[in-house]
C-alpha cells in the first residue's frame, strides 16, 4: 500500500521537476538573440499589463519544442522551439501564452492542485487500510488504487484548465499588442504534427491523462476567437521576422553538427541567414579563412552591424589571433552601445594579447559590464583575471566569489567571498558586497543541509 501512494508522490515530483526544469539546463546567453526576444515580447508585455523591461526571456539550449514559466517574471524558451518556428509571429503566440501564466498567477497557485490531489490521494489510503484491516485486502488495494486515479485526474485536470486559461489570456494579450494569431494557430499545428507522428492519441480518453487541452481541441477553440479578431489580417513586422531568420540561422549554425548546417544552408545561398549559419559551421571546423569570407561578406551588407562584427571577433580570438580581433570587437562595442556580453568578448580579447598595456582597458569594460549586467559568470572571471594581474588579490577573490555562487558553487563562493572580506577596506561596497554573497552561500549551503 505505501508503494501505490510513493508511486503517485513520484509523479507529482516528477512533474514539478518537468515543469522547472532550469538548474538542469544550460542557459544560452547572447547578445543579438536576447534583444530580437526582449523587442518581440516587449508590445505582448505591455498589452499584458506588466511593466516594460520586468519580464526577463531566458533561452534554455534544449533541442526540445518547449517553452514554460517557472516562478517569477521569467519565460524560458528551449532553442529547438526557435528552430521549429517558421515566423517571428509563431514565437511570439508562444510568448502571449506564457505571459497568460505569469498574469494568473499559476505557478504560485501550483500548490492548490497539488493539495486536491494529495488529500484525494490519501483519503483512499486510509479507506483502503481500512478495509484491509477489516479482512477485505483486494477491496482495499482496489480503493487505493481508484483513489491514485482519481488523485490523478483530479491533478491534470487543474492543469488543463490553467493551460485553456493561458490560451484566452496570449489571445487577448495579441490582440491589444495588435497581432495576429495566425502563427500561434501555425505552431499549434506543429505540435499537433508532432502528436500524430509520436501516435498520441487524440480522443476523449487521451484527454484525461494530458496535462495540457488536447492540441486539435486548442486549435478549434482559438481559431474561432483569432479570426474574429482585428488584428487577424495584420500583416507580421518584417524587419522583426528578418531579424528573427537571422537568429535562427545563427544558433542552427551554433548548435548543430557543421555537417548538417552546410546541408541545410549550402554554399551557394547567399542569403545573410545561410552566412550566418556557415560561418560558425566553418569556425567550429577551424576553417577559419572560409568562416572570415562569410563573416565579411555580411559586414558587407550592413558595416554597422555589431553582431556581425562580433562574430568577425569571435572568430579571430578563438583561432589564436586575439590583436586582430580587437578593431571589430571595439566597433561592435561601440555599435551596440556597450552591450555587456559584447564587452566581455572585447575584455577577454584584450587579456588574451598578454599586452599588459591593454589591461586597464580591459578593466575598464569589464566593470561597465557587470554593472549593466551581474548575471555574466565570463566576464567576472575575467576581471578577476586582471585583478590577479595587477595584484589586487582581494577584488580577484571577490570577482570569484561573484562567478561561483551564480554557479552555485557555494562551498568555494563562501572561501571566496570571506577572503575578500579580509582584505577589503571595512565599510566599502566591494566589503559589503563580499559580505552579502557569503550571507546568500551560506543560506544556500544550510537549505541544502536541511534537505
Amino acid at each position: 500500500m505505501m508503494r501505490l501512494f510513493c508511486h503517485f508522490a513520484a509523479f507529482i515530483a516528477a512533474f514539478v521537476w518537468a515543469a522547472q526544469p532550469v538548474s538542469a539546463q544550460s542557459v544560452l546567453r547572447d547578445a543579438e538573440t536576447e534583444a530580437l526576444l526582449n523587442d518581440m515580447a516587449a508590445p505582448l508585455v505591455e498589452a499584458a499589463g506588466l511593466a516594460p523591461g520586468n519580464v526577463d526571456i531566458v533561452l534554455i539550449n534544449d533541442p526540445s519544442i518547449n517553452a514554460f514559466v517557472a516562478g517569477g517574471q521569467a519565460i524560458y524558451i528551449h532553442t529547438g522551439l526557435i528552430n521549429a518556428a517558421d515566423t517571428a509571429n509563431e514565437v511570439q503566440g508562444v510568448i502571449a501564452h506564457e505571459l497568460g501564466h505569469i498574469t494568473g498567477g499559476h505557478i504560485n497557485r501550483f500548490d492548490e492542485g497539488m493539495s486536491a490531489a494529495g488529500n484525494i490521494s490519501i483519503l483512499s489510503l486510509l479507506l483502503g487500510v481500512g478495509a484491509a484491516l477489516a479482512g477485505a485486502s483486494e477491496a482495499g488495494i482496489g480503493i487505493m488504487q481508484a483513489g491514485q486515479r482519481a488523485a490523478l485526474g483530479k491533478f491534470l485536470a487543474f492543469t488543463r484548465v490553467q493551460e485553456a486559461s493561458a490560451d484566452a489570456a496570449g489571445a487577448q494579450y495579441l490582440s491589444d499588442a495588435g497581432l495576429s494569431g495566425r502563427g500561434s494557430l501555425a505552431f499549434f499545428g506543429k505540435l499537433l504534427n508532432q502528436e500524430f507522428r509520436y501516435y498520441r492519441r487524440q480522443d476523449d480518453d487521451a484527454a484525461f491523462t494530458r496535462t495540457h487541452p488536447l492540441s486539435g481541441d486548442r486549435i478549434a477553440r482559438l481559431r474561432e476567437v483569432y479570426e474574429r479578431d482585428p488584428a487577424w489580417g495584420a500583416p507580421d513586422d518584417a524587419e522583426i521576422q528578418a531579424r528573427f531568420m537571422r537568429v535562427k540561422a545563427k544558433l542552427y549554425g551554433y548548435l548543430s553538427t557543421p555537417e548538417r548546417t552546410l546541408q541545410s544552408y549550402p554554399e551557394y545561398d547567399t542569403s545573410v541567414p545561410a552566412r550566418y549559419a556557415r560561418a560558425y559551421a566553418f569556425h567550429k571546423s577551424a576553417l577559419v579563412d572560409q568562416a572570415l569570407a562569410e563573416t565579411d561578406a555580411l559586414i558587407a551588407t550592413d558595416p554597422q552591424n555589431p553582431y556581425f562584427l562580433e562574430l568577425k571577433g569571435q572568430v579571430l580570438l578563438e583561432s589564436g589571433k586575439p590583436d586582430e580581433a580587437l578593431d571589430p570587437l571595439r566597433q561592435a562595442t561601440d555599435f551596440s552601445r556597450n552591450e555587456p556580453l559584447i564587452s566581455s568578448m572585447l575584455g577577454h580579447a584584450l587579456i588574451a594579447t598578454e599586452d599588459e598595456t591593454n589591461f586597464a582597458e580591459a578593466e575598464r569594460v569589464l566593470r561597465a559590464a557587470v554593472a549593466r549586467d551581474r548575471l555574466n559568470p565570463f566576464a567576472w572571471y575575467q576581471l578577476g583575471v586582471v585583478y590577479a594581474a595587477r595584484g589586487d588579490m582581494p577584488r580577484a577573490r571577490l570577482a570569484s566569489a561573484e562567478q561561483q555562487v551564480m554557479r552555485r558553487n557555494y562551498p568555494e563562493a563562501l572561501r571566496s567571498a570571506q577572503a575578500a572580506e579580509a582584505g577589503l577596506e571595512p565599510g566599502t561596497p566591494d566589503w559589503i558586497r563580499a559580505q552579502d554573497i557569503s550571507l546568500q552561500a551560506r543560506a544556500a549551503l544550510e537549505q541544502l543541509r536541511d534537505r
